[in-house]
């Protein structure tokens, strides 16, 4: 892919690492950015052979947000059913993490919650400051911050529009690592790794529950997940998961 495209992707193995990469521009998004990275996520879930996706940013930051004199000048940065940014209304099926180095403030902070864990790295800044700018946000922030961090300190992120950094974000429980500065995007890795070591479609289907069990009736929990699980039980990687642990081997994963 071109260096100077706004969205980079490279394949490590069974882990696809996607990086906005508009650094002079603190990765704001803007319409290229949206495409790009709903690009990505549509390569990550097509590929048998990808497992897990780690999101990223080029240089000090993770993401700033709207690029809002894109949006002024008419740019709408939005791609299809994905959302804003190509992410925040519908992620990637996959497990997908966002590496945060320096900052995800605004919008960004939206694409990462988007993402299913976060790793950052210490004294980097997370919040939502649309308030100070009469804005709101309205990329997800306000449905998904008060499932990750206590109701009343999301509550107060809202309204101040005052950040927090990822050490307080870690013992809130909203960072899954801190690494040191510099170290997110490897951290991350390592994270990724420990994940694509399972079976994909095992990985997929997990997901799948965790996301939308949330709204299912408690009576219906179990029928809800067995239409999803079955055909995980059925497929080959359950079996070669099963032969594998027999013959105290790796498993070699086809994602059938």
């Amino acid at each position: 892919m071109n260096e100077d495209s706004p969205v980079l992707t490279e394949r490590r193995e069974r882990v696809l690492v996607i990086t906005i990469n508009r650094p002079d521009q603190r990765n704001a998004v803007n319409a290229a950015v949206a495409g790009g990275i709903a690009a990505a996520l549509d390569e990550l879930d097509a590929g048998d052979e990808l497992s897990v996706g780690v999101l990223t940013g080029a240089g000090k930051g993770f993401c700033a947000g709207m690029d809002l004199k894109a949006f002024v000048a008419g740019e709408r940065p939005w791609a299809g059913d994905r959302g804003f940014a190509g992410i925040t209304q519908r992620s990637a099926d996959k497990p997908l993490i966002a590496a945060i180095e320096g900052f995800a403030v605004a919008g960004g902070l939206e694409v990462a919650l988007a993402c299913d864990l976060m790793v950052a790295a210490r004294g980097a800044k997370l919040g939502v400051p649309e308030v100070k700018r009469s804005l709101v946000a309205a990329g997800g922030a306000l449905l998904r911050l008060p499932r990750v961090v206590p109701r009343n300190v999301a509550t107060e992120m809202a309204f101040t529009g005052e950040p927090i950094e990822a050490e307080r974000a870690y013992e809130l429980g909203m960072v899954n690592r801190l690494a040191e500065p510099g170290q997110a995007l490897s951290t991350a890795l390592e994270l990724a790794e420990q994940i694509a070591a399972g079976g994909p479609l095992a990985l997929a289907a997990t997901k799948r529950i965790l996301r939308e069990s949330p709204d299912w009736p408690d009576s219906e929990f179990f029928q809800r997940q067995a239409e999803i699980a079955a055909p995980v039980m059925d497929s080959q990687d359950a079996r070669e998961g099963a032969r594998a642990f027999a013959e105290k081997r790796p498993p070699v994963w086809r994602g059938q």
